[in-house]
């Protein structure tokens, strides 16, 4: 009888050697190679996405409208979607512990089954009756959802053939796993063949599925990064469990845009959408304070005000702190130097703080002139017009560069009263049609300094 082999697989990238190595030689963890046995090889033959998947089909007979999306009746999940589930997509949700995860799914799902195809929530950490508790906080009692405390996935994939339900739910991909392979579950083996299973059922039935997936302490999905790929769309929800407000991202979207987000507010009856995001970033921002400005951001599609503060203070440390929330840490470095070259600022001596207000996460270089702008009112204890609204990119000479989607940017400040904005020379030729807001061109870091505070 043949000795049954065996390979040691990395438990953070997924990376196969057949010797064990104290350091993964792929992504550089210690100590993360674990023994597996390998599985018999099975034949595959038969295994296709579709009836017609090994029937070339010419693209223009291709009916898209015979597939059409299904809302959920959450407005902001339907956006970041890019317009609802697409039938046999398979949508991954992440987020840290106690984020909200299970409760938007939860509320999805119910918003999809009926009596003729009832939703089914599969879950592999709680047991139904503390779902149940979860549907009556929610007031989802009472709809169409059939609930399966199961892990092992044959057992689930005989239940979906019987019942054929309208969507299904896992939760948790990590709690998940195959008898034919010896690894405990959330292991990387069985992640990824547990993953590639539901994602072939879906295909084969057209029934849209949503799978809810850990985290680990970096915020990366756990498990091999091939999950990812193997998934139509990757959601990842953001936010301290500490504030009110979640914000759900689109990182990866094959059936609408990416970077998409939508914000949502966590009340006793679950998470709330919340339809007017800029207006609640801004609802508590204090008038009249040094180092705080508005700045016009573009999430996806989608115009956004957030409130950008900055802190500058003498420091009796060798080296003074630089602390950056919501903002990347080395553009904020970055701007400080340009600031102190090109300004004649004196900041090697203070410590700064930046925080983008709200929980939020500011990713685009539009944000610069805005940041610089806290900055140095701050540092000069000057509080900005509380109606100004600030963008654009600040470059390593002191250059006030053009940004896209100036004019959503506009139109959004003027829908929310603010009544003046600081933006880029080359933009603003391209705005025409918002009289309501005082427009205000800049094409460097001194022109800006001299509209913010004077000479």
């Amino acid at each position: 009888m043949a000795q049954q082999k065996s390979i040691y697989v990395c438990q953070s990238c997924g990376y196969r050697s057949p010797r064990w190595l104290g350091r993964c030689t792929d992504c550089g963890a210690w100590n993360t190679l674990v023994e597996e046995r390998l599985a018999p090889a099975r034949s595959r033959k038969g295994h296709h996405a579709s009836p017609d998947g090994c029937t070339p089909v010419p693209l223009a007979n291709v009916d898209v409208a015979a597939t059409p999306r299904q809302r959920t009746a959450i407005a902001e999940f339907d956006r970041v979607l890019g317009g609802g589930l697409v039938p046999g997509s398979v949508v991954l949700i992440g987020g840290d512990p106690g984020i909200g995860k299970s409760t938007l799914v939860l509320q999805a799902v119910a918003a999809l089954g009926n009596e003729e195809r009832p939703a089914l929530y599969v879950s592999g950490e709680e047991s139904p009756e503390q779902i149940k508790m979860r549907a009556e906080r929610l007031g989802l009692a009472d709809k169409a959802v059939w609930l399966l405390a199961a892990t092992e996935v044959e057992t689930i994939l005989e239940r979906l053939r019987s019942i054929r339900p309208a969507v299904l739910a896992i939760d948790s991909i990590q709690t998940m796993w195959v008898g034919e392979l010896e690894s405990a579950p959330g292991n990387v083996s069985q992640v990824r063949e547990c993953a590639a299973r539901f994602v072939r059922w879906a295909k084969e039935t057209y029934v849209p599925t949503l799978i809810v997936g850990h985290v680990t302490k970096e915020g990366a999905f756990a498990g091999p990064r091939v999950l990812e790929h193997m998934v139509d769309t990757v959601l990842y929800f953001e936010g301290d469990r500490s504030h009110a407000f979640r914000i759900l991202r689109s990182v990866k979207n094959r059936f609408g845009s990416t970077n998409e987000i939508g914000v949502f507010e966590m009340t006793e009856r679950g998470l709330e959408p919340v339809g007017n995001p800029s207006a609640h970033f801004l609802a508590e921002r204090p008038r009249g304070a040094a180092g705080s400005v508005v700045a016009a951001c573009i999430e996806g599609t989608r115009p956004v005000l957030i409130e950008v503060q900055a802190l500058v203070s003498p420091s009796v440390l060798a080296n003074p702190r630089r602390t950056s929330l919501g903002f990347d840490p080395n553009r904020t470095s970055m701007l400080i130097a340009v600031l102190e070259k090109k300004l004649g600022i004196q900041l090697f001596g203070q410590d700064v703080f930046l925080n983008a207000a709200g929980g939020m996460r500011i990713s685009e270089p539009a944000a610069d002139l805005a940041v610089a702008a806290a900055l140095g009112s701050s540092f000069l204890e000057r509080p900005l017009d509380p109606e100004l609204v600030v963008f654009g990119e600040v470059g390593l000479a002191g250059e006030v560069r053009g940004i896209q989607h100036a004019l959503l940017r506009v139109q959004e400040a003027a829908r929310l009263g603010l009544r003046r904005c600081l933006m880029p020379q080359t933009n603003l030729r391209q705005i025409d049609g918002v009289p309501e807001i005082e427009r205000v061109g800049v094409a460097s870091l001194n022109e800006a300094w001299e509209v913010l505070f004077g000479r």
